[in-house]
């Protein structure tokens, strides 16, 4: 017999797995600092979220890579994206290359941060064999999250750089997750960038992207806390190489070629 939700205990349900995921996601990758426990509370209920997905996704045949790229499609829209003005009021009046590097580093720290949070979570699990049951879906949370902060900040160093995306907020979500697949800035004078960002190369591209990332979280399964150090370096350096290949193809799509300090404010 089913419970009545009002009997229901707050946060242990997952409703609608798809809506729980998108909006996890959407708290874990808003501006500002989470504390360590309210960030591993949360990342705790994606993975509760995800795997009632994926078992959903097995049941009906879908492959493993097939399904985090849907999962993460649905996700992009729900991504907060902060336009010129609001970044530099959150980075403190910084514009141009300095709110660049700043937008970097905060990335950087959001990532290693997720990377070292579910290191010291897979081992506590080595303590206790049992729990490594729910090991998967603890690293596809992680992937989701890092890939959204990544997804986040090639967003927003468009916005810096004065590359503009035009369309609907959904096809902007999707424009940038296509280019964070793709390891690369978004063309302005190819509009069919856009248009034509959920072709099938594309899709590839986000599913082997996706997948390269989910593995790399596999090295927080190490004994100790040596997975908390390796997830989070990992994930810090992943971010950095991202972030400066972005801002240089970026760069080189400006008409003017403005030179350090000479960005749009």
């Amino acid at each position: 017999m089913a419970v009545p939700e009002k009997d229901r205990r707050a946060g242990d349900e997952i409703a609608d797995p798809e809506k729980e995921v998108g909006e996890l996601v959407g708290k874990l990758t808003e501006p500002g600092e989470l504390e360590p426990a309210e960030r591993r509370r949360l990342l705790g209920r994606l993975a509760k979220a995800l795997s009632a997905g994926a078992k959903k996704a097995k049941e009906s045949g879908a492959g493993r890579g097939r399904w985090l790229a849907d999962v993460f499609l649905n996700v992009a829209p729900r991504i907060p994206i902060r336009d010129l003005h609001t970044l530099s009021e959150h980075h403190h009046g910084l514009t141009g290359e300095q709110l660049a590097d700043d937008l970097i580093r905060t990335a950087q720290k959001a990532t290693m941060t997720v990377g070292a949070i579910g290191g010291a979570l897979a081992a506590a699990q080595f303590a206790a064999p049992p729990l490594l049951l729910s090991a998967p879906a603890q690293l596809v949370a992680e992937t989701i999250v890092v890939a959204a902060i990544e997804v986040k900040l090639l967003a927003e160093l468009h916005e810096v750089y004065g590359v503009r995306v035009h369309g609907t907020g959904a096809q902007r979500a999707i424009a940038f997750t296509a280019a964070w697949a793709k390891q690369r800035g978004i063309d302005p004078l190819a509009p069919a960038s856009v248009s034509l960002a959920l072709g099938a190369a594309t899709k590839t591209a986000l599913r082997n992207r996706l997948m390269r990332t989910l593995g790399r979280h596999l090295t927080t399964f190490g004994p100790f806390l040596t997975g908390a150090v390796a997830g989070g370096a990992l994930n810090r350096m992943a971010t950095k190489k991202l972030g400066e290949a972005i801002r240089e193809d970026l760069r080189g799509k400006l008409p003017s070629g403005p030179s350090r300090g000479e960005l749009p404010t």
